[in-house]
């Protein structure tokens, strides 16, 4: 019984410390710890700190717990549809790009192991090997051209060994070894990142910021046309919409007797637009630095002499 009770308040201290950490962070990475050993993982830990929480635990104890959630926060479905294989949690308050690169930053170099997944393209260089002529058969037989050099086995040209995706084969691995080849790096991957509430792939993250404002206007200014042209009022429309409704109004209110202080004002521009035309010069006169003042009667000088000569009296006097 006591095992019992034990194993049920380590559960009850999980949900309650993951929904905690849920409430106090706004954003998620949800990581593959595929291949990342203890030690290594201790390392990130230390390389997060300050920066991030890492939060592992049973796929199916952190569903029920997000489900029991999602009764009030139905958005936390979206997060567990994402549960699946060997993940886990990393919490953050911190800029997601720069906590991103010290996720990835803590990676080991690996052999190549029979039967793993292959998660890059593995080349063998051309070169000597060191290897004795003994060794040739166990070449010939993975396809590899080579020749012997001064009584060493030397690899002709670059060979294509392992193609990414694909399962190590047990000679390749040994081949590898033997060569001294640590092909792959592990550490944790990002597969998925929660923010606002929302679900997006991490690649987001590498879009520049100004293409995700542009496309945001896009978006709104696509939605004002279709709005606009539909006569359904909408957030992005309904500036569009108040704007066009003023522009009514003042056009009535330029053809008949109705009136109201903004188009009082337009009216008078209308009628009197010789006072608001001179008003113009007189402002930007005004606005003139001394320096500009001092050089105006030269220039007087110079349109009359221009004056002059335009009415055909430039040389009256000569």
């Amino acid at each position: 019984m006591a095992k019992g009770g034990d194993a049920r308040a380590k559960k009850e201290a999980y949900a309650a410390k993951l929904e905690q950490l849920l409430n106090d962070y706004p954003s998620i990475f949800v990581v593959n710890v595929d291949n990342v050993g203890s030690n290594q993982m201790h390392q990130i830990r230390l390389a997060l700190r300050g920066v991030g929480v890492i939060l592992m635990g049973k796929n199916t104890m952190v569903r029920r717990v997000l489900r029991n959630l999602a009764v009030d926060k139905p958005d936390y479905n979206k997060l567990n549809d994402i549960v699946k294989g060997n993940v886990g949690f990393v919490f953050t308050k911190g800029d997601l790009k720069e906590t991103r690169s010290k996720l990835l930053a803590n990676r080991v170099a690996a052999p190549a192991k029979a039967g793993t997944l292959a998660p890059i393209d593995v080349f063998v260089p051309a070169g000597n090997t060191g290897m004795g002529p003994e060794k040739t058969s166990f070449f010939q037989a993975l396809g590899v051209a080579t020749k012997i050099a001064r009584g060493t086995i030397e690899i002709v040209s670059d060979v294509h060994i392992i193609k990414a995706g694909t399962r190590v084969g047990a000679s390749e691995a040994d081949l590898l070894k033997m060569l001294n080849i640590m092909p792959f790096t592990y550490g944790l991957t990002v597969t998925h990142v929660w923010d606002s509430n929302t679900v997006f792939s991490p690649e987001v993250l590498d879009v520049d910021e100004n293409v995700f404002l542009q496309n945001l206007k896009d978006g709104i200014s696509t939605i004002a046309s279709v709005s606009l042209g539909l006569n359904i009022p909408t957030l992005a429309s309904v500036p569009h919409l108040l704007i066009n409704g003023y522009k009514n109004i003042l056009g009535v209110a330029l053809e008949t007797e109705y009136t109201f202080p903004a188009a009082e004002k337009v009216k008078d521009m209308l009628a009197n637009p010789n006072a608001y035309a001179a008003a113009a010069p007189t402002a930007a006169a005004a606005a003139a630095p001394a320096k500009g003042a001092a050089a105006a009667p030269a220039k007087v000088e110079k349109e009359e002499e221009e004056s002059e000569e335009e009415f055909g009296m430039g040389g009256m006097f000569d």
